[in-house]
């Protein structure tokens, strides 16, 4: 009797562990693969940190980051500056978080600019084809074809370095990515039966393109977003060390890394551009990582 097997009695067998992650939804399975990524979710924990720093740090370490103090001239880290003054004698730690919350936010906002304008173009291109996906699929080869730091430099010598102008024009400049990515995934969908059928029923494209295409590109689309990013704030910190970025005093990392444009500075006072170096450094690894995290998470080729 104990050999008779379970399924010829009618009992249905147990679902063993390896099945389990069939019975999960996506977005839960997705979850679930990117939590076993050890190297994302240590780097999750590593941006959540810079990120607290940014914005909550200000309120806890309340030393103004613009006061300059002439008699605190590149003074070392001590009990009064932990991370020692700039050569203003302005508090390194205090404009290191400032200058993380507008860094972060210029990286973020452009980025979700990017993003939203590559969904936008990438869904219409797939959807439609035709000389819909020519046009769109041109320009997007014209926005490839400029380099985009040069672009931007151009701008911002004619209309003036400023917050909002530098965060706009980046964030026109780097939707391409989201747009190859949306675009393929978009064309594959198209031709799966669960669309075609909506379209036999009467479907309008636009009640298609939002309640179908969105959401299933969605996922694929924060990959492209995670890594506009990291590309953003590279592209920032590198116009405000040229003095092309955020104009003066508004901190930001880069501003900060102009210090080191000195060899004597970057010989003997380190603490004046390693700071900033290291939170642009671990800002751009973390994202690169979650990206990769991400990316491996959403894509359905991927097994346990």
């Amino acid at each position: 009797m104990s050999d008779i097997p379970t399924a010829s009695l009618g009992i249905p067998a147990p679902v063993v562990a390896d099945d389990q992650d069939s019975l999960l939804s996506p977005g839960r399975l997705a979850w679930r693969r990117f939590r076993r990524n050890k190297m994302a979710m240590g780097a999750a924990i590593i941006l959540l940190l810079l990120v607290l720093m940014s914005v909550v740090g200000p309120f806890l370490y309340t030393v103004s980051p613009d006061l300059v103090d002439p008699r605190n001239f590149r003074q070392a880290p001590n009990a009064a500056h932990a991370l020692g003054t700039d050569s203003a004698g302005r508090d390194v730690l205090a404009r290191l978080m400032a200058g993380g919350r507008v860094s972060l936010a210029i990286g973020l906002i452009a980025a979700l600019i990017s993003t939203v304008i590559g969904i936008a173009f990438g869904i219409i291109a797939g959807y439609l084809r035709g000389w819909a996906d020519s046009v769109l699929t041109r320009i997007a080869e014209v926005f490839q074809s400029f380099p985009a730091l040069i672009i931007i430099i151009v701008v911002v010598a004619f209309l003036g370095p400023s917050v909002p102008l530098l965060t706009v024009t980046l964030g026109l400049l780097q939707w391409t990515a989201a747009f190859r990515v949306t675009r393929g995934v978009t064309m594959s969908l198209r031709e799966q039966d669960s669309i075609q059928a909506v379209e036999g029923l009467g479907g309008t494209p636009f009640h298609i393109l939002l309640r179908h295409m969105v959401p299933a590109v969605l996922p694929h689309a924060t990959v492209a977003f995670t890594l506009l990013t990291a590309t953003v704030v590279m592209t920032e910190a590198g116009l405000s060390f040229l003095g092309l970025g955020v104009p003066p005093p508004t901190p930001t990392w880069g501003s900060m890394i102009s210090e080191a444009q000195s060899l004597r500075i970057l010989e003997t006072m380190p603490w004046m551009w390693l700071p900033p170096g290291i939170a642009i450094a671990m800002t751009v690894m973390g994202v690169n990582f979650i990206g990769d995290g991400l990316r491996d998470a959403v894509d359905p080729r991927q097994s346990r």
